[in-house]
């Protein structure tokens, strides 16, 4: 048996839209990411109110994002993955929103659990996109964010505590969503 392609040279031509679609969406994601975490960079360590602002604002854009991914991604949408991701984005941007005033520890508990939770969700939503291609990295930063997310939680409890860490978070995830985009435009633009 052979091993699944990564280059979607084997995806049908229906699948066509859909990775034209995810390959604008990845775009977008990594740009907003890469901003993102710039700006939390220069925040500081510690929570204030623009980094709440922007703690609050980067899972309310993943749930955007699965909104977009369920409207434009055709066949290729695991719709109950992608509400369960919606869900939990949901779920994360409300509990960072609860927690911001308590102080970092408390921030990266909830960025961890989600980190955790929405990575599982990830890696289920790209091993069943596997035949558009360019979901390796997408598979990989699922793996990832799990291992981040439990790092998120145990060092919410160190001295070393620090929002900062979430910048280079964001950062990763946002270069394995161009990566994929990259590979994606190619199953895009096949005739």
């Amino acid at each position: 048996m052979n091993a699944p392609s990564d280059t979607g040279a084997d995806a049908a031509p229906n699948a066509r839209p859909a990775a034209a679609a995810l390959r604008n969406l990845y775009v977008m994601r990594f740009g907003f990411a890469l901003v993102w975490a710039v700006l939390l960079f220069l925040t500081g360590p510690a929570t204030g109110p623009v980094s709440v602002v922007l703690l609050v604002i980067y899972p309310l854009f993943d749930v955007t994002a699965a909104v977009i991914d369920l409207r434009s991604s055709g066949a290729a949408r695991p719709a109950a993955a992608l509400y369960v991701n919606l869900t939990l984005s949901l779920l994360a941007a409300i509990g960072l929103a609860a927690t911001a005033a308590t102080g970092v520890p408390a921030v990266l508990r909830v960025w961890g659990a989600w980190a955790i939770t929405a990575g599982i969700v990830q890696l289920i939503v790209a091993v069943s996109r596997r035949t558009l291609g360019g979901q390796w990295p997408m598979i990989l930063s699922g793996a990832i964010s799990t291992i981040a997310g439990t790092t998120f939680i145990l060092q919410a409890g160190t001295p070393a505590a620090a929002l900062t860490s979430l910048a280079g978070y964001a950062t990763a995830g946002g270069v394995f969503f161009l990566i994929s985009a990259l590979r994606l435009h190619r199953t895009a633009k096949r005739s």
